[in-house]
């Protein structure tokens, strides 16, 4: 698990690094992609067919955008834009959540939402990166492995996301 953390680390540095010297790295990314197929949904499946729309887009634009290297900046950028978007999410509903627990003052043995929420994603996190672990580990020292497992860590956020912004929502 520790090696995904490092490998995640390392290619979030080259992403960022990539979105200020984007001519130089060559890679063609834009998140228009995903952002244009989450606005044309209208339901679940829609949006999650959305996962990995502009990292798709950003391979086939870029020259060598299949090569390791390619498919490792082009993952990347658009796991910066679900972390980004889980970050503002989670804060919107930890916000809901503080804001209920005090309407709500339902007193001795109710949990508290914000302290529920603070948990789930806590506890998530872990989870997260020992199933893209596991997802690496079947690529055995290939080079597959590291594209392997940021595509996991990208689809598994952005479900994290759809999951928050529907929470409370009746799914």
């Amino acid at each position: 698990m520790k090696h995904i953390r490092k490998l995640l680390i390392a290619f979030c540095l080259i992403g960022v690094a990539g979105a200020a010297q984007s001519d130089e790295d060559g890679l063609v990314y834009s998140d228009d992609h995903t952002l244009s197929c989450l606005g044309a949904g209208t339901h679940m499946a829609e949006y999650e067919a959305c996962i990995g729309v502009s990292a798709n887009a950003c391979m086939e634009d870029t020259a060598g955008g299949f090569s390791t290297y390619g498919m490792g900046g082009c993952l990347s950028r658009e796991l910066e834009f679900w972390d980004a978007r889980l970050n503002q999410v989670y804060q919107s509903q930890m916000a809901r959540a503080k804001q209920t627990d005090i309407d709500m003052d339902a007193g001795e043995g109710v949990p508290s939402q914000a302290k529920a929420l603070r948990a789930m994603q806590r506890a998530w996190i872990p989870f997260r990166d020992a199933t893209c672990d596991y997802e690496r580990s079947q690529w055995g020292g290939g080079t597959g492995g590291g594209p392997a497992a940021l595509s996991c860590l990208l689809t598994m956020t952005a479900k994290q996301v759809f999951y928050l912004e529907h929470a409370g929502l009746g799914g």
